[in-house]
């Protein structure tokens, strides 16, 4: 059996970590920098950036690090779907990750009844939020 995290590959991990944790609750449980590792010709301004880090965000357990070499590019071949029990935590996250972001579409109840909606964060990162309709007519 397998478990799914989610890993971040980023430009900033601390921020973006800080970012989510008080956007969705949540806390850093560790981090290790690239200086803790074997390497002896890691360039000096990659030394503190994050080899590795874990934290949680909305009950979610994520990895993350920083992206030394080449830089971020997202795509959209996945996105982070959040399932809420409620619409006041579904809005209130939506509209903390919606900060410094991109609105695709706006938290809504849908054709097929869910509560949804789509967002870019300022990281790039896709979210969608929704709270599920419980006796779905499709």
């Amino acid at each position: 059996m397998a478990k799914l995290v989610i890993y971040l590959n980023c430009e900033d991990a601390r921020s973006q970590a800080a970012f989510y944790t008080e956007a969705l609750g949540g806390e850093i449980l560790n981090m290790v920098t690239y200086e803790a590792g074997p390497w002896s010709d890691m360039p000096e301004k990659d030394k503190n950036k994050i080899m590795h880090m874990t934290f949680t965000a909305g009950g979610v357990l994520f990895y993350a690090c920083d992206s030394i070499g080449e830089p971020i590019q997202r795509g959209n071949g996945a996105f982070f779907y959040l399932s809420f029990e409620t619409e006041e935590e579904a809005y209130a996250a939506f509209d903390r990750l919606a900060v410094g972001g991109e609105v695709i579409e706006s938290l809504k109840v849908q054709f097929w009844g869910d509560l949804f909606g789509q967002l870019k964060d300022q990281y790039g990162v896709i979210w969608q939020i929704a709270v599920e309709n419980t006796s779905p007519s499709m």
